[in-house]
């Protein structure tokens, strides 16, 4: 990626793991609505995401919802609220059924072995769950013993993503995070032995110290491990939104010319590897599930990524847990101890959200093409929205910018993100984001 284009395209933007995104959610959708939108369900299939927002320890760089917690009163307190909001959606949507289970965090793993399997449990027994079902759970090799393993064996979880960022020691202390190769090993066998067959690894580039002789020595750890899937993620460093950011130096920081020359080297190393890439930041096997959809256009991109879900349908369950309906976005309270008290009076924590307008749904669809498969027939979407395509594109002023810079080319009524343009996905979409200003805020950086 050439210096020019670099400082044109280096500015905060969305990573559109939503359209609207999380940034437009409001106080008008409350927990009224969501009980009406989760009864709209009927007896679809939705993915169910299940948030514990604790971990061991913290890492500097993390902007995920969570906290450092070892209370085993605090542990056993959140499991019960969980059970409690997984009632609370059986009474609102009854007859939904389970069709993939996804545990996020924070490390879900923190809860511990008996309270994982009881909330499990609990989920199983209140609703229809798919047969074939897939379920993926975080963790952290760091504190993944036999116990855990086992106990996730027997909850049914089916992948497992093993957290690792990098493993450069100097790296490693600048955000709080040592790892060995060696531990994350033992514990991928550990899991392994357990019966648990598939998992990803999920790395960071542009943390603080890195360069690219370390990163390249992180992906011959990684690739050694042979996992089925990566997920490789540009840091996003926000101290204003997430205050132990403060405490990584913000000169240490690899500038955006570093930051794409380290995304340019993780495609090159996993490509050579074997692996294909399936949209703007995953790689998987090329028989792995994840790559299938992709290559038959079935990809979903939402909170937790690039997914192969048939259903578009997300029920977010636990603090700060955002759940995707059929009229729009709801989110939960994002603290764990609102997120109870809310739940104890027998009412989902809903807090914020967004009603889907007709808008939103026409250029939510043109950003999922263009995310998960760099193209999109832009009149074949407006047909199925009752649009018109003329006032879409006159509407869509940054657009011929983008084509100019080759970033995207548009042949009749087809758009498509150039292999130039591909690292800058995200900067095409935002052409297309009615409510995206382009100022600083929240998003990370382009680049």
């Amino acid at each position: 990626m050439d210096a020019r284009t670099v400082a044109a395209y280096d500015r905060p933007v969305p990573r559109y793991t939503s359209y609207p995104t999380a940034a437009q959610f409001g106080p008008s959708v409350g927990p009224a609505e969501d009980a009406a939108w989760l009864a709209g369900l009927g007896s679809r299939a939705a993915t169910f995401y299940l948030h514990v927002p604790f971990c061991r320890r913290l890492c500097f760089y993390c902007a995920c919802h969570t906290v450092a917690m070892n209370r085993q009163d605090t542990l056993e307190d959140y499991a019960s609220a969980l059970k409690a909001e997984l009632e609370i959606v059986a009474r609102a949507a009854p007859d939904v059924v389970v069709g993939s289970v996804q545990w996020g965090g924070g490390t879900p793993s923190q809860l511990g072995a008996e309270r994982l399997v009881s909330v499990g449990r609990r989920l199983s027994a209140l609703f229809d769950v798919r047969c074939g079902r897939e379920m993926s759970m975080e963790a952290d090799p760091r504190f993944c013993d036999e116990a855990l393993a086992d106990a996730m064996a027997a909850l049914g979880v089916t992948r497992v993503s093993l957290g690792v960022q990098d493993f450069d020691v100097a790296v490693q202390q600048a955000i709080n995070r040592l790892q060995s190769p060696e531990d994350t090993a033992a514990a991928l066998q550990r899991l392994r032995r357990a019966g648990i067959r598939h998992f990803n690894i999920d790395l960071v580039y542009g943390l603080p110290l890195q360069t690219l002789e370390t990163l390249s020595s992180t992906l011959d750890a990684a690739i050694a491990l042979g996992p089925d899937r990566f997920a490789v993620f540009g840091y996003a460093h926000v101290p204003w939104m997430k205050p132990r950011q403060k405490l990584i130096d913000g000169a240490t920081l690899p500038n955006a010319m570093a930051r794409a020359a380290m995304a340019d080297l993780v495609e090159r190393r996993l490509l050579a590897a074997g692996y294909v890439k399936v949209g703007l930041d995953h790689y998987a096997r090329p028989g792995d599930r994840l790559a299938r959809a992709a290559a038959e256009r079935r990809l979903r991109r939402n909170f937790q990524g690039y997914v192969a879900d048939e259903q578009p349908w997300v029920v977010g369950i636990g603090a700060s847990a955002i759940s995707c309906l059929p009229q729009g976005y709801t989110q939960n309270a994002a603290e764990a101890g609102p997120y109870a008290r809310a739940v104890a009076q027998g009412v989902r924590p809903t807090v914020r959200g967004i009603a889907w307008s007709e808008a939103d749904r026409l250029r939510g669809d043109i950003i999922n093409e263009l995310m998960c498969h760099f193209e999109v027939d832009l009149a074949d979407v407006c047909h199925r929205h009752g649009a018109t395509l003329k006032p879409l594109l006159s509407d869509v002023a940054g657009l011929p910018a983008l084509i100019d810079d080759g970033l995207a080319a548009l042949d009749g009524t087809r758009l498509s993100i150039t292999e130039r343009g591909r690292p800058l996905v995200r900067s095409v979409c935002a052409a297309f984001d009615r409510h995206y200003t382009g100022g600083e805020g929240r998003h990370a950086r382009g680049i």
